[in-house]
C-alpha cells in the first residue's frame, strides 16, 4: 500500500506573498520567471508533481515526483533538486533525483539524461513542464541513451528483473519518507525546547 508523501509546495499563505514582493523588487528576470512558474504550480497543479523553492534561495527548488499510476513505480515517492542559474529561462536548471533510483536515463548521482534538460531545451519550458517530462520519462525510457547501463540492459532484456529492482527503489523511497518525518519532528522537538527556555529566562 503507498504511502502518502508530504507535500513540498505547501506553503504559508502570509509567507508567500510576502516572498513574492521581495523577489519582484529585485532586478533578476530569472527570479521574476520562478516566481511565475510558482504561481503556475500552485493555481494549475499538474498530476503526480509538486515544487517549492527553498526557503532561503528561490534558485535552489524542492520537488517531489509520485511513481506513475499502474507501472512498476506507482506508489514511489521521488525527490528532486532544481538548481537554477541567472540564465534561466534561457539556460536549462540543473535536475538531480535526491532519492535513490535504479532507472536507464539516470546516473549513479541522480544526474537525468533527458533531452529537453540539454540540446532540446527552450525557454517555453516551466518547472511543470520539466517535472512532468521526468515523470513520463520513469515509466518510458530511452534504453538508446543509457546512463545507467545495467539499468538500460535489464530494461531492454529483462523486464521481469528490472521491474523488481524498480520496486526496490520504490520501497526505499518510503523508507526515506519516514526518515525526513522523523528528522522533521526532532527539529519541531529542538524548537519548542528553545523557545520554552525563551520564554523561562
Amino acid at each position: 500500500q503507498s504511502k502518502q508523501p508530504l507535500v513540498l509546495g505547501d506553503l504559508k499563505k502570509i509567507e508567500r506573498k510576502t516572498w513574492e514582493n521581495i523577489v519582484f523588487k529585485m532586478s533578476s528576470s530569472a527570479r521574476r520567471r520562478l516566481v511565475r512558474d510558482f504561481r503556475r504550480l500552485q493555481n494549475d497543479p499538474p498530476s503526480g508533481v509538486t515544487a517549492a523553492p527553498m526557503d532561503s534561495n528561490i534558485m535552489v527548488w524542492d520537488a517531489v515526483i509520485f511513481g506513475p499510476d499502474d507501472t512498476c513505480w506507482e506508489g514511489g515517492t521521488f525527490k528532486l533538486e532544481l538548481t537554477f542559474s541567472e540564465d534561466y529561462p534561457n539556460k536549462a536548471p540543473n535536475v538531480r533525483f535526491v532519492t535513490k533510483i535504479f532507472h536507464p536515463n539516470v546516473y549513479n548521482d541522480g544526474q537525468i539524461c533527458l533531452d529537453i534538460l540539454q540540446n532540446q531545451w527552450s525557454p517555453i519550458y516551466d518547472i511543470s513542464a520539466i517535472l512532468t517530462s521526468i515523470q513520463s520519462l520513469l515509466s518510458d525510457p530511452n534504453p538508446a541513451s543509457p546512463a545507467n547501463s545495467e539499468a538500460s540492459r535489464l530494461y531492454s532484456e529483462n523486464r521481469r528483473e528490472y521491474n523488481r529492482r524498480v520496486r526496490e527503489v520504490v520501497e526505499l523511497s518510503w523508507q526515506a519518507d519516514d526518515d525526513d518525518d522523523d528528522k522533521d519532528k526532532d527539529k519541531d522537538k529542538k524548537d519548542e525546547a528553545q523557545n520554552i527556555q525563551t520564554d523561562t529566562t
